[in-house]
């Protein structure tokens, strides 16, 4: 009970920092979705300190993303999906951590982590960087993508990478490069936001299979 409380303090805090931050900010909203974004991507480690176990992890993570379906339905939280396009984002999102947890929670958490990480601070960065900064840009799948948001993406990924193979004493080696290239080359496809999906199942499955094995 208490583990769980500390998640949704943790995750209350950071729905009010974004509340606070569009109300002197109006007119940025894709920078508070992003403050949501990059915000929880420290609940895994979180999680896994507190030791929640696998089960608990992902009735939680269903039910959030039952909530998030409502949300999409009724607006009860317009914040969240506050954007000027049509995207599924935030429920990908949410539909990827249960597939990570589902596959990795006991088996493998260090692929969790860095496929979750990936997509929370390297996509999330790369929005950021990419509509703050002007540099070359191109239309792909419809979606605009610049230069500085996609080397945000990869020296992201790239240092995820690194420091969570450092962390479980892996030896520094090319794939760190391969990873984060191919997470950096699916996050191009960001159409109704499928990015959120496929950038992090895919990242896990690749640390899982060229770094932990």
């Amino acid at each position: 009970m208490i583990e769980f409380t500390v998640i949704l303090l943790y995750l209350f805090s950071i729905f009010l920092i974004s509340i606070v931050f569009k109300k002197y900010n109006a007119d940025s909203r894709e920078i508070v979705r992003k403050i949501i974004h990059i915000g929880v991507g420290p609940l895994i480690p979180i999680a896994q300190f507190l030791k929640i176990d696998q089960n608990s992890a992902l009735i939680f993570t269903g039910i959030v993303s039952l909530m998030v379906v409502i949300n999409y339905t009724y607006k009860l939280f317009p914040t969240i999906e506050d954007v000027d396009r049509k995207s599924y984002g935030t429920l990908f999102y949410c539909l990827s951590l249960f597939i990570l947890i589902f596959l990795f929670w006991d088996k493998n958490p260090y692929a969790l982590i860095s496929g979750f990480f990936i997509m929370t601070f390297g996509d999330g960065l790369a929005g950021l960087i990419g509509k703050s900064f002007n540099s070359k840009s191109w239309i792909f799948f419809k979606q605009k993508k610049s230069l500085f948001g996609t080397i945000t993406m990869f020296l992201t990924s790239l240092i995820v990478v690194c420091s969570i193979g450092y962390a479980q004493k892996n030896s520094f080696n090319l794939n760190y490069f391969t990873i984060a290239f191919f997470a950096t080359l699916l996050e191009q496809f960001s159409l109704l936001g499928i990015d959120n999906f496929i950038v992090p199942i895919s990242s896990a499955l690749f640390f899982n299979f060229f770094i932990t094995n």
